[in-house]
Order: structure tokens, then sequence, then C-alpha cells
């Protein structure tokens, strides 16, 4: 027993060695990234080689832009773009297009910073996202046949399931006839932006409800087509019908056609609404948007752009901070397509979805322009006005004070000289007294020495020296009292400043 035990430890040993082989060479195909294959895929196209180009490939992929210059950061961004254009595994050549070098070659290529993909006669240019895998889709898409059969329930319900698109699908007898070539003619005009499907299966035709050279056009998000009037139709009549309804009740902004929608705004505005098809609450946003459209899909007025969130996880911090919305939850507004003013329904943050009926009210409100984010921004700049004229009054306020608190200043100086000017006359007179009782005092003394040198000669010196005492004790009780009388003054003078 025990050396079957030992037996089936090395067995499991064995095996868990095997099996980490295993794990190392799957590991290892799992982390086999693709490498460069070392083709050249970026060309600079020149009046020169354009032909030549044009001779050796299919189908071109043209970024058609102004010549980046000497300065440092434009070829930064240049030499950016060109690696976005790397695209490996793609079949045909992308080519660098410097507008520097243009000339009559390529007469169709009028917009800079444009990406065109030319093939055959067709020059078809790409309104989407400068991104790698958004640009190889859509190449894919180009090279793709204009018309895809329907040939089997499978293919049908693939068609069925296509809802975000404008598309077309018409009945014909075969691949000859004139019809079908009139569709196919008109389906090169729109690749790939309008999908056309076509049948010549009477099984699959039932089920679509149509008849022998018959089409069917489809908006985005609509169970139910129109028939295109006037069959059997040509060129002409198909693509005047599709550019009379090529703007949708509801349509989808993707990556593909970002800058293509944008630009197709009515009188200026865009309505837009948000959700996230995966979440709970913009999945049912998202049906109460579908019920609105298929209500009004007869109103040419009326075309609502869906944005998902999760298609564009880089724009989403930009339109929070620019429309001042929170993209978490379901929103719905109006946008001024130049300056991005915008207004936006009432949802309580997403707790409360309108139901079909508000949802209607509102988008009647704004249609008729009861609500107008031109208006709101023109509150706006009211309420920035009534700021301004607040700020004006307590200037005028604070000018007020200031012009009071000078006054003072200027009253208090004013006392002050005055009583300056008091003090000195006070001055000025006790000093004229002082100097008034001391003339006085001496004609005094003079008179009485006249007098006692009459009288007596003997006497005189006597007589002297009692005046001499006399007058200086009268000089003395007479300084004595002008200091008295000064102090005096100078008291009352103190007190009247007090």
């Amino acid at each position: 027993s025990c050396s079957l035990l030992g037996a089936m430890k090395w067995r499991w040993v064995l095996v868990a060695v095997l099996l980490s082989f295993g794990g190392l060479s799957l590991g290892k195909d799992s982390l086999d990234f693709p490498e460069y294959d070392g083709k050249d895929r970026v060309h600079d196209l020149n009046a020169k080689n354009y032909k030549s180009v044009m001779k050796k490939y299919d189908v071109m992929v043209v970024y058609y832009h102004d010549h980046p210059g000497s300065s440092r950061v434009a070829q930064r961004q240049f030499e950016t773009e060109e690696l976005a254009l790397e695209v490996g595994g793609v079949e045909p050549k992308n080519v660098m297009l410097n507008t520097k070098r243009v000339c009559s070659f390529a007469p169709d290529l009028d917009e800079s910073d444009s990406i065109f993909i030319i093939t055959d006669d067709e020059t078809i240019e790409y309104d989407g996202e400068l991104e790698a895998h958004t640009l190889v889709e859509f190449i894919y898409d180009v090279l793709e046949d204009p018309v895809e059969i329907i040939d089997n329930n499978r293919e049908l319900k693939g068609f069925e399931n296509i809802e975000e698109d404008i598309k077309l699908v018409g009945y014909f007898k075969s691949h000859k006839s004139e019809h079908f070539e009139a569709f196919a003619d008109a389906a090169e005009e729109f690749h790939p932006h309008v999908k056309f499907f076509a049948t010549f299966n009477p099984k699959v035709a039932k089920s679509l409800g149509l008849k022998l050279n018959e089409v069917d056009f489809y908006e985005p998000f609509m169970d139910d087509p129109k028939v295109i009037p006037g069959k059997p139709y040509s060129e002409k009549e198909l693509v005047k019908f599709i550019e009379d309804n090529d703007r949708p009740t509801l349509r989808k902004l993707q990556p593909h056609n970002l800058y293509e929608i944008w630009a197709d705004d009515i009188g200026g505005e865009h309505i837009v609404a948000f959700a996230e098809e995966a979440d709970i609450d913009g999945f049912e946003f998202l049906q109460i948007l579908k019920h609105v459209a298929q209500d009004n899909t007869e109103n040419p007025n009326l075309s609502i752009v869906w944005i998902d969130p999760d298609d564009f996880p880089l724009l989403v911090p930009h339109w929070e901070k620019t429309f001042g919305i929170d993209l978490s939850h379901p929103q719905i507004g109006v946008i001024e397509a130049d300056d991005a003013d915008s207004v936006w329904m009432d949802m309580d943050d997403g707790e409360d979805l309108p139901s079909v009926d508000d949802l209607e009210d509102w988008l009647e409100d704004v249609l008729s322009g009861d609500i107008d984010p031109e208006e709101d921004d023109d509150d706006d700049d009211d309420d920035d006005d009534d700021d301004d004229d607040d700020d004006d009054d307590d200037d005028d306020d604070d000018d007020d004070d200031d012009d009071d608190d000078d006054d003072d200043d200027d009253d208090d100086d004013d006392d002050d000289d005055d009583d300056d000017d008091d003090d000195d006359d006070d001055d000025d007179d006790d000093d004229d007294d002082d100097d008034d009782d001391d003339d006085d005092d001496d004609d005094d003394d003079d008179d009485d020495d006249d007098d006692d040198d009459d009288d007596d000669d003997d006497d005189d010196d006597d007589d002297d020296d009692d005046d001499d005492d006399d007058d200086d004790d009268d000089d003395d009780d007479d300084d004595d009292d002008d200091d008295d009388d000064d102090d005096d003054d100078d008291d009352d003078d103190d007190d009247d400043d007090d």
C-alpha cells in the first residue's frame, strides 16, 4: 500500500510538472504582443508622386494638414497624428498629404486638418476622432461592399439588430436588375455612413413586407420603416429622398461621426441627451427617448442627439465642467452649438425620470422658444449687472464717509489754530502790561528823587538809600504782582484750552 501511495504521489508530481509547462506555453502565447512588421505605411504625398501612388494602391487614407513649420510643439503634434495613422495590419496605404505642396491633383481636398479615404472614383471624408482604433474600423467599413445581401433568417436577424444607423433595404429580382444597379449606385454616394441592404429571396422579402423593386427607409431606433414612394426608382430619386431624410429624430453620437453630427445643428442648437445604456436608469431613460422619437418622427424640427458617456470616457470631465451637470445619471438639455450655453431639464439627480408626456411637454417648450439657452445666459448677465450696481453703491458710501472724515479733520485743525492764536495774543498782552508797569515805577522813582534833592542835601544819602530801598521793595512788589498776574492769566488760558 505504501508503494501504491508513493507511485500515486509521483504521478501527481508528474502531472503538476506537465501542467506547469503547459501554463508557461499558454502564458507565452497570451503575452505575444504584436510587433511592427517593418512596412512603411505613411508617405509624404506631393504633385510628383501622386499619380504613381494612386496606381499602386486601391485605397488611400489621406491626411490633409497644414505644414507644421519650425515650431517644436507643432512638430510633436504632427508626429503624434502620424503615429495615429500607422495602423498595422491594414492593407491599404495611409498617406500623409502636406498642404504646402498641394496642387490641382487633389481638388476634392479643400478642408485642412481632415482625413479622406480615396477609393476608385470616390473621396470619402472621415469626420470622427483622430484615434487609430476608430479610424481602422471606419476603413474596414469603407472596404466592405456598399450593398449587403440578406439571403437567410440569420442575416435577417443581423439586419434587424442594427438600430443606431440609417438603413435601407430593397427587394429586387437579381443582381443584373437595372433597378438594383440604380440602388447600388445610390449606395456608393452614402457609403459607409448609410447602410444599404438588398434581398433577392422572396421569403425574406415577405418577412420584411417588401414588394418587388420596393425600398424601405429606416430611421435609427424606429421599428416601422418609411416606404419610399414612386417605385421603381432612379439613382437620383433615391439620393434625393435620403438627403431629405438624413436627419433622424433620434441619432447617436459615435466616435466615427462625432464632427459630422455636431455640425448638423438646428437653428444653432442641439437637443442632447446623456444616458449610459449599460446603466439601469440610463437604459430606462433611453426607452423613453425612443418612445418620444417614434411619436414625433414626422416633426422635421425635432432631432435629439443621444450620447453614451461610456463611448467618450475622456470627454466626460470636460462635459461635466462645461455644462455644469453630473453624468453619473441621465440628463437632457438644449445646447448652443457655438458657445456651449445650455439649459437642462430638472430630473432630481436622476431619481425622478420624466414620463413620456413630461418629456414631450419639455421638448415643446424648447421648440417654441420658451426654453432658450440665450435667455438663460441673459439672466446670468443681469445678475452680474446687479452685483456691479451694489458694488458701486458701496463705493459711493465709502466716498461719502471719507469726505465727512476730512471735514471733521479740517474743523479740528481750525480749532487748534484758533487756540494757538488766542494763546499768542494773551502772551503779547501780558508782556505789554509788564512793560507799562515797569515804566510807571521808574517815573515815580525819578520824581521822588528830585523832590528829596530840593529839600535837603544832607539827607540825600539817607533819603536816597531809603528811596532805593523803597524802590527795590516797590519793584519787588510790582514784579511779584506781575508774576502773579501772569500765572493767573496762564491758568485762565489753560482752563480755556481745556
